[in-house]
C-alpha cells in the first residue's frame, strides 16, 4: 500500500510545481504600480498562510502523528487504494501550496537566492526525515514546533510590514495621498553597497528572518510591531497552556 501513498506524494508535488510556475508566469506579466500591487498582495497572502501554519502547530502539533496515522490505519483497514492516494495527495498539496505562497514574496525579489534557499531547505528536511523514520532519532515534536512558530513570527511580521510597503508605494504611483502613514519613520544613512544594507551580504539575511530595513514608513513600521506584539504572546501562551495541560 505504501507505493499509492507515494504517488499521492508525486502528484501533490508536480501539482505545486505547476502553482509555483503558474505564479511566476503571473508576475512576469505585471509591469509598473501593479507590480507593487502583486507583491503587497503576494506577501499578505503569504502572513495569512503562515499564521494559520503557526497556529495548527501551537495548537494541532502535537496530536500530529497519532491523527495521521489513525486516518491511514481507517484506509488501509478499508483497502481503499484510491482513498490513500488522495489523502497522502491533500497532506502534501496543503503543505507544498502554503510553501509557495510564502516563497512568493522573496521570490520576486531575489530569484536566485530564494531557489537556493529552498534547495538547502529541502535538502535539510529530508536528512531529518530520514534521521526520524529511517534511523530511528527521536524528535520532541512540539518543541520543535514551539521554536519553529518563534522564527515563522519574525519571519510574517516582516513580511507583513513588506506588504505594507509596496501597498504604499502601489498608492503613491496612483496618486493617492497616504498622509504621515506613508511618510519614513525612520531612514538610515547606509550606502547600498555596505553589507548592513538590506540588500548587501548581512543585512538581506536580517531583512529575510527579522524584516529589517534602513527605511521604512510608518505605515510599515506600525503593521510589523503590530503583529509581533499580537502574535508573540499569543502564541507563547497557547504553547503553555498545552505544555500544562499535557502534565495534567
Amino acid at each position: 500500500m505504501s507505493r499509492y501513498a507515494w504517488y499521492g506524494v508525486s502528484l501533490a508535488t508536480a501539482s505545486s510545481l505547476v502553482s509555483g510556475i503558474a505564479i511566476w508566469f503571473v508576475y512576469g506579466s505585471v509591469t509598473g504600480s501593479t507590480k507593487a500591487l502583486f507583491e503587497g498582495v503576494a506577501a499578505f497572502l503569504a502572513v495569512s498562510v503562515l499564521s494559520y501554519m503557526i497556529y495548527w502547530m501551537a495548537t494541532k502539533g502535537r496530536e500530529l502523528r497519532m491523527e495521521v496515522e489513525k486516518r491511514v490505519e481507517t484506509i488501509v483497514t478499508r483497502g481503499s487504494t484510491f482513498a490513500l492516494i488522495s489523502f497522502s495527495f491533500i497532506v502534501v498539496f496543503r503543505e507544498e501550496l502554503e510553501t509557495v505562497l510564502f516563497l512568493t514574496p522573496f521570490l520576486v525579489e531575489d530569484v536566485t537566492g530564494t531557489l537556493i534557499g529552498a534547495f538547502l531547505g529541502t535538502a535539510a528536511s529530508l536528512v531529518l526525515a530520514y534521521a526520524i523514520f529511517i534511523v530511528g532519532m527521536r524528535v520532541n515534536i512540539r518543541r520543535l514546533f514551539y521554536f519553529t512558530s518563534i522564527l515563522l513570527i519574525l519571519l510574517a511580521g516582516g513580511l507583513a510590514g513588506y506588504g505594507v510597503h509596496e501597498l504604499i508605494e502601489y498608492f503613491e504611483d496612483t496618486g493617492v495621498e497616504l498622509g504621515w502613514f506613508g511618510r519614513y519613520a525612520y531612514v538610515l544613512d547606509m550606502p547600498q553597497g555596505s553589507p548592513f544594507h538590506h540588500k548587501g551580504a548581512i543585512g538581506s539575511v536580517l531583512a529575510v528572518l527579522f524584516g529589517y530595513t534602513v527605511s521604512a514608513e510608518w505605515g510599515r513600521l506600525i503593521v510589523h510591531l503590530a503583529y509581533l506584539a499580537i502574535a508573540t504572546p499569543l502564541i507563547v501562551s497557547t504553547y503553555r497552556k498545552g505544555q500544562v495541560g499535557s502534565t495534567k
